[in-house]
């Protein structure tokens, strides 16, 4: 069993680093369509990679920050802000946010996975626990979006994303309800998030919108 956890701990920190570049990515693409400086270019990549993390901290009041404990990322995002300037082009855009997709839904899964565990190990309700899961994987890309000026992807695509983090964060529950190991729950979230979220890219489905005008409101 202990070597099982450490596999596990070895492959979890794997999929952080490579879904923390994939929020990164997005984060330095739109900085890059918004026309921003270098300054502009490192703290919308910043807010793409660590927004999430950052903001489930303060809600928790817990110290210190996660990218304090692991200051060796920033360096990383620097280094990739730089060299994503030196070499990205606009002829690269597309290719490169489809390369992202299925790194960004790993990212999802495992960081809200990884901040639902986060709450639940301060004794927070089950739903609290469960909305900083979602505030954790989907926020860095909410405040991406607000610092440019645009209206949060999240909120107006009609994919599935928050909806993917949400269900899936559930299982968490479930496994601690049922004594279960705790690797095993956070296995169970993450791997029940990255499904969803890979059958909605899959298949296109896309969320119904509200339309205040439908036929059936008098």
């Amino acid at each position: 069993m202990p070597h099982t956890v450490l596999n596990f701990s070895v492959l979890q920190t794997l999929v952080e680093i490579l879904a923390t570049l994939a929020f990164a990515i997005s984060g330095m693409m739109e900085a890059a369509r918004k026309r921003l400086d270098v300054v502009g270019v490192c703290v919308v990549a910043g807010m793409a990679a660590f927004g999430g993390g950052t903001l489930r901290d303060i809600l928790l009041d817990r110290r210190p920050f996660f990218w304090v404990q692991h200051a060796a990322w920033l360096w990383a995002l620097l280094a990739l802000c730089a060299l994503a300037m030196l070499t990205l082009r606009a002829r690269h855009f597309e290719l490169t946010e489809r390369a992202v997709l299925w790194p960004d839904a790993l990212g999802l899964g495992l960081f809200s996975a990884s901040g639902t565990q986060i709450a639940l190990d301060m004794q927070m309700p089950a739903i609290v626990a469960v909305f900083m899961g979602v505030i954790t994987a989907v926020f860095g890309g909410v405040l991406r979006d607000i610092v440019c000026n645009e209206i949060p992807s999240v909120f107006r695509d009609h994919r599935p994303y928050a909806v993917c983090a949400f269900i899936g964060t559930w299982m968490l529950e479930l496994a601690q309800a049922l004594n279960a190991p705790k690797w095993l729950g956070l296995t169970a979230a993450a791997a029940t998030t990255v499904t969803l979220r890979g059958l909605a890219l899959w298949s296109g489905y896309r969320l119904p919108g509200w339309d205040p005008d439908s036929p059936w409101k008098k």
